[in-house]
């Protein structure tokens, strides 16, 4: 005698309840702000890590209501205010100075900044690279190679070149150890005193010791956060402080540099040469006069990026935090900027 069997109805209907609210659970909904960039290069990213994510980009942002949160860079003025549910708002990048700088922050979103360890790599290069670029005199080879002209220039060991890094953060901090690893003797300041300092380095903290920590900077590295204090940081004041002929390299903001106090600088030879990969205007007008001075190298804002990937998976994981009733790992304060 066979005995048929029979399907589990309950089993299955409980099984058939769960995909059915699994396939009606509401996806984030996010709007990609920016009056600058065209951030469509990062929905793949977004799409491939949370399938289904509803994605707002361009001017048309739908139901307003619906929106959880804001991936921005320099967001346009006048739009997050009018989000009333929004629960984060996450910047592109590092820095949260041109998320702080629109008046229209909601007070309730947690803001939050991106840290990934392939942005301290990428900057890392980027800086080593300058440093060696002017201390070893690679733009007098290259032009005496256009000349097919055999010039030697001096060659100064790195322990006796002298690099300063305002800003100790995770890039300048990752930043200090490549160049103490090169051999370079590597200073540095920052606002308050900074722990799990490497060794070789030389810490100054606090305004009372910025004069001193100048006077130690042969090539001098801006990597400050952008905030009311530090915008116009690199400013005639601070030049005049520093040895004569300094290299200066900004990786931090254009808002850190007084434009005019540097070509005035450069034009009395207390400045010997800037590397500027952030600037005030950008791109960089072509009528622009640092253009025209031969002792300074623009790049385009490249010094480092973070892939798409990474962005959408940290976005996407503050989002989780914030539902959750927690607070992101990398939530800035709005008082300070950081």
């Amino acid at each position: 005698m066979s005995i048929m069997s029979t399907p589990d109805t309950t089993t299955a209907g409980t099984e058939s309840a769960d995909t059915a609210a699994a396939d009606t659970v509401r996806k984030p909904c996010v709007a990609f702000l920016s009056a600058v960039l065209d951030m469509h290069y990062l929905a793949p990213a977004f799409r491939a890590a949370c399938p289904g994510i509803d994605l707002r980009l361009g001017n048309d942002l739908g139901r307003l209501d619906d929106i959880d949160a804001a991936l921005c860079w320099y967001p346009p003025a006048g739009v997050m205010s009018k989000l009333p549910n929004l629960r984060l708002v996450q910047s592109v990048g590092a820095g949260v100075d041109h998320i702080l700088a629109v008046p229209d922050l909601p007070a309730t979103a947690s803001l939050c900044r991106i840290v990934d360890p392939d942005m301290a790599r990428g900057m890392v290069a980027y800086v080593t690279w300058a440093v060696i670029h002017r201390h070893r005199h690679m733009d007098d080879y290259i032009e005496s190679a256009r000349s097919r002209s055999w010039v030697e220039k001096p060659v100064v060991p790195p322990r006796r070149h002298r690099v300063g890094i305002a800003g100790l953060g995770t890039l300048g901090m990752a930043c200090a150890r490549a160049l103490l690893g090169i051999g370079y003797a590597v200073s540095g300041w920052s606002r308050s005193a900074k722990t799990d300092l490497p060794d070789g380095l030389t810490a100054y903290a606090g305004q009372d010791t910025l004069g001193d920590f100048l006077g130690q900077c042969d090539t001098l590295i801006c990597l400050l956060p952008l905030t009311d204090e530090t915008r116009g940081f690199l400013n005639a004041d601070l030049f005049a402080q520093l040895p004569t002929g300094a290299h200066l390299i900004n990786v931090g903001r254009g808002d850190h540099l007084v434009e005019a106090d540097l070509l005035s600088a450069l034009a009395s030879g207390q400045i010997g040469a800037a590397t500027l990969d952030a600037l005030t205007q950008e791109p960089l007008p072509p009528e622009h006069p640092f253009w025209d001075d031969a002792r300074i190298l623009i790049t385009p804002h490249i010094a480092t990026r973070t892939s798409p990937d990474v962005i959408a998976a940290q976005m996407l994981s503050n989002l989780a935090v914030v539902d959750a009733g927690g607070r992101p790992r990398w939530a800035t304060d709005p008082a300070t900027g950081y």
